[in-house]
């Protein structure tokens, strides 16, 4: 079960992008009118009520991100007139409409590097200060870095990567860095059939250079979003790909192998291709633990999806705006992309009541043998 609200945003263009804060508390709206709305939910009634709204930018607003707590409550945002501004909310009377706000929101820097528009911005995990990335038509990846994170107001261009392509959008890897090295995924939306779409860069602490690890050679449709899906104890990562349709791609390191770059070498392969959208594919997001992924379309649904232990990717939930979820039956639910088997292999109606039992299929994995005490069971 699920609850939909609608809010009535007020933003009198396209919105672009909606971003949460690290609690779920607060979200941030952008749009094609050039202004970013600061929202905050009512725990006792459930309704999101706008607390900030102003002119960000003097182009469309493409992306709004939230910078972890431990900075504060800090902004970035990224626009066509070619620039990324941060912003930080500070203590000082405000004004939303006619109404008084005990706070208000200050662009302490603004970002004029790129030479296009400025398509996607992303702060990094915090275990890496306060830096941000930031991608662009031009092809170019930027990574600013506070290097005093009480004074937002300066900011250093300490990598400058292109990535020969027009990029669309970029993600992090959030993987806490004691067994991986920092990675960055670019997307780009270039309708080349030549051009690859998603290249993985990772950072080289020694050389102080972020090297190429791979281009995506099974993505050739322009790509949306990006999303790593957080590790909590994998040796591989995840990679969610949004596009003509959904991917997912694992990317798992050989050990301590290095190129002649000083790169990490990984086996790349795509183990989910969703096509079950039948529509473009232009979000995608994670569940905390890493282990659900959410894709939204043009088909106006929001689909949920779950691997299982033997890597076959299953349709779970299919959620709709006005707040109805769909019946599996009724979507068509599929399993994994590339032919997995049914989980469920026969269903039966008793005649004695309208109850129904499932015969499910069981496969044997392990064995243990030496046993010699009592086996509790769970």
């Amino acid at each position: 079960m699920f609850v939909a609200r609608h809010i009535k945003t007020e933003h009198k263009d396209l919105i672009h992008d909606v971003a949460y804060d690290f609690y779920g508390t607060r979200m941030a709206t952008c749009s094609s009118d050039q202004t970013v709305r600061i929202w905050e939910v009512d725990h006792a009634t459930g309704n999101w009520s706008c607390t900030a709204c102003w002119k960000a930018h003097s182009g469309s607003v493409w992306k709004v991100t939230w910078a972890n707590p431990e900075f504060g409550q800090v902004l970035a945002t990224c626009s066509f007139d070619r620039t990324a501004a941060v912003w930080e909310e500070v203590v000082g009377e405000g004004n939303i409409g006619d109404k008084v706000s005990a706070t208000h929101w200050v662009k302490r820097t603004t970002l004029v590097d790129s030479r296009t528009s400025v398509t996607d911005v992303k702060f990094a995990p915090k275990y890496l200060g306060l830096v941000l990335a930031a991608c662009s038509a031009d092809g170019f990846v930027r990574i600013y870095e506070a290097p005093d994170v009480m004074n937002l107001t300066q900011w250093s261009l300490q990598y400058e990567v292109s990535a020969k392509f027009s990029c669309s959008c970029i993600a992090w890897n959030p993987t806490y860095p004691r067994h991986f090295a920092p990675i960055i995924a670019v997307g780009s939306d270039d309708t080349s059939p030549d051009t690859p779409k998603v290249l993985v860069y990772e950072f080289n602490e020694n050389l102080r250079r972020w090297n190429k690890i791979d281009s995506l050679q099974d993505v050739t449709e322009p790509v949306n979003d990006l999303s790593f899906a957080p590790n909590l104890g994998r040796s591989y990562h995840l990679l969610g790909i949004a596009g003509k349709d959904l991917k997912v791609v694992s990317l798992e390191p050989q050990g301590m192998e290095e190129d002649s770059q000083g790169a990490t070498r990984y086996i790349v392969r795509t183990v989910a291709k969703c096509s079950e959208h039948n529509s473009t594919v232009w979000r995608v997001a994670w569940n905390i633990t890493g282990t659900i992924l959410a894709s939204s379309g043009d088909d106006g649904v929001v689909r949920l999806w779950k691997g299982n232990y033997i890597g076959n990717w299953k349709l779970v939930s299919i959620l709709r705006g006005d707040g109805t979820q769909l019946a599996m039956t009724e979507a068509g639910a599929s399993a994994s992309p590339f032919g997995s088997s049914p989980v469920v292999s026969s269903i039966a109606t008793t005649s004695s009541s309208t109850a129904t039992t499932t015969a499910s299929r069981f496969m044997k994995f392990a064995a243990a043998s030496g046993v010699k005490q009592d086996v509790v069971w769970h």
